[in-house]
């Protein structure tokens, strides 16, 4: 591959991940969740299904675990997450999605689905198949997260 179709891969890549990311974000919005930030849909992938602790949501997040607490104030001000005693360290805390937090994400997996859609109508179900199984088998496994 010639450097200039790396680079006009890597491109789309990026502006394919940016896209989605806004506008899952914008579909959540429109579903009635305000006040919620793409970071957030971040830090609920890791909470979900069974919670985490903040230096979990640290390391998914690839942030200090005092900028993960505040994220957790945040997201517990707003009713999306509950701290919990851990079941299995009685000096930390497990955080976990509240009702309001799964109905956020559900919103946020109609809203990809809705993107994804899109993306069949210009590629086709078997071009999406194609390209999801590609990606699967090129992408690092482990945390989902932002570019900071």
């Amino acid at each position: 591959m010639q450097n200039s179709d790396a680079m006009a891969l890597t491109a789309a890549l990026l502006a394919a991940a940016g896209e989605l990311t806004q506008r899952i974000h914008e579909g959540v919005v429109a579903r009635g969740f305000e006040g919620v930030r793409p970071a957030h849909g971040f830090a609920f992938t890791r909470l979900a299904p069974d919670g985490a602790t903040v230096t979990d949501l640290a390391v998914h997040l690839g942030m200090t675990k005092q900028a993960a607490s505040q994220l957790v104030e945040d997201l517990v001000r707003r009713g999306y997450v509950e701290r919990r005693p851990h079941p299995d360290d009685a000096r930390a805390r497990l955080v976990v999605l509240t009702e309001s937090g799964w109905a956020c994400t559900r919103a946020a997996e109609e809203a990809a689905a809705e993107v994804v859609g899109a993306w069949a109508d210009v590629l086709g179900e078997d071009g999406v198949r194609a390209l999801r199984d590609g990606l699967l088998r090129v992408a690092p496994g482990g945390p989902i997260r932002p570019a900071w």
